[in-house]
């Protein structure tokens, strides 16, 4: 089952909306440190960031859970993985993305990135010890919260830097994450392959590595300011906050306070959070090109992580051997984590008018992946599978960047 490689699979960067672009970052005023101090200071805190992103997605077990909870350890069936087990993740996941969401901005990251890590822990727990399906469940729920409070990673780091240097720390970010996948899954097949340690001692290894990256969690900073709730309500040139231009404003008038109230409460509401994504969306609804880019995003995204979910369960038809040399889940994503940044890197270097030619590539593209995903259901081969695994992944992550660029200009 992929509930285990999911929310390591696909690291994603959010971009700030265009909402907060003008907005600073927590260490935009004055600290009294000399340029070069700060920018030496925050050049750590990205450095230590990106570590945290690469240690936490050192989970060498994830790309054997399913093999592990049909094998001997656990001792469940296929049915069970598939139609009981599996599915919380999908209905967790879905119930708490919105809350994670608003909760990421609003209480500043930190405490969301400690929820992911001690979900994480959880998880780990719950595999060793658990033994009944209740466990399992609870297993796949936490699941669910480390996918939705990835949220929180993505766009901590804009809040260390200026907007100028969004992009190259996104990047830096993208790049750790990737690695840490990567490193993951290649330790764990070598662990299996050459090392020979059973599906119990690589979760054991993986319940280490998650209890470092949730003591790393503790030394984070907690930001001053996020992207949404907590930015500055500044009045352009003024420097003062729109309440207090009313209160300055009102005086010659001498309005009462019950007016002020209400004038208070209308710039408030103007100014939520709630009401500026709305906007953002009906800008969206409006544009041609942000529709076409962001309808593919929601669709192909849904359909590439349900693919995820259970594409381990569909391997173990497959090829459904008792010798865990011979299992290869490992290696495969290795290979499809290093084909997902290869082609992502090489779409940001594309030099083609999307507005003319966006429906054919993504047309293209998705007819590439629906013949991928008939052939992994058709095929009695094992590489098949691996190969079209590989190649379907590649092609999902060589447009994410490129509806990236309309989505987020």
């Amino acid at each position: 089952m992929a509930t285990e490689c999911k929310d390591i699979r696909e690291p994603q960067i959010l971009r700030p909306l265009n909402l907060v672009h003008n907005s600073k970052p927590q260490d935009s005023k004055p600290s009294g440190l000399a340029p070069e101090a700060e920018a030496q200071r925050w050049k750590w805190m990205v450095f230590f960031l990106c570590f945290y992103g690469f240690m936490t997605q050192i989970r060498p077990g994830e790309s054997f859970i399913t093999p592990y909870l049909l094998g001997s350890d656990k001792n469940f069936t296929t049915e069970q993985v598939t139609n009981e087990i599996t599915p919380v993740l999908s209905y967790s996941y879905l119930a708490v993305l919105v809350p994670i969401f608003l909760l990421t901005d609003f209480l500043r990251y930190t405490p969301v990135l400690l929820l992911q890590s001690l979900s994480h822990v959880f998880i780990w727990l719950l595999l060793i010890f658990g033994t009944d399906m209740l466990a399992m469940q609870f297993m796949e729920f936490f699941y669910g919260i480390t996918m939705a409070a990835r949220v929180a990673y993505s766009s901590y780091i804009f809040s260390l830097v200026t907007p100028s240097h969004y992009q190259r720390v996104a990047g830096y970010s993208r790049f750790s994450v990737l690695m840490g996948v990567f490193t993951s899954s290649v330790v764990g097949q070598i662990c299996i392959t050459v090392a020979g340690i059973s599906f119990m001692t690589l979760n054991y290894i993986s319940l280490g590595f998650v209890s470092l990256g949730l003591i790393l969690s503790f030394f984070l900073r907690w930001p001053k300011r996020s992207l949404f709730f907590n930015r500055n309500s500044m009045s352009p040139g003024t420097g003062q906050t729109p309440l207090e231009m009313d209160k300055i404003n009102s005086k010659p008038r001498m309005k009462p306070a019950s007016r002020l109230n209400k004038l208070a409460m209308m710039n408030n509401w103007k100014d939520s959070f709630l009401v500026l994504m709305f906007q953002e969306l009906l800008n969206i609804v409006k544009l041609p090109q942000l529709r076409l880019w962001s309808l593919w995003w929601i669709f192909n995204s849904a359909g590439y992580y349900l693919m995820l979910y259970y594409v381990q369960i569909l391997w173990n038809e497959v090829y459904p051997t008792r010798d865990n040399r011979k299992v290869y889940n490992g290696g495969v994503d290795a290979a499809s984590t290093l084909l997902g940044a290869i082609t992502s890197f090489a779409a940001g270097y594309l030099k083609i008018r999307w507005k003319l030619w966006s429906e054919l590539v993504i047309g293209i593209v998705t007819a590439f992946q629906a013949a991928l995903l008939f052939l992994m259901n058709t095929t009695d081969n094992i590489w098949v599978c691996y190969v079209a695994y590989i190649l379907f992944r590649g092609s999902y992550q060589f447009l994410v960047p490129i509806a990236i660029f309309p989505i987020s200009p």
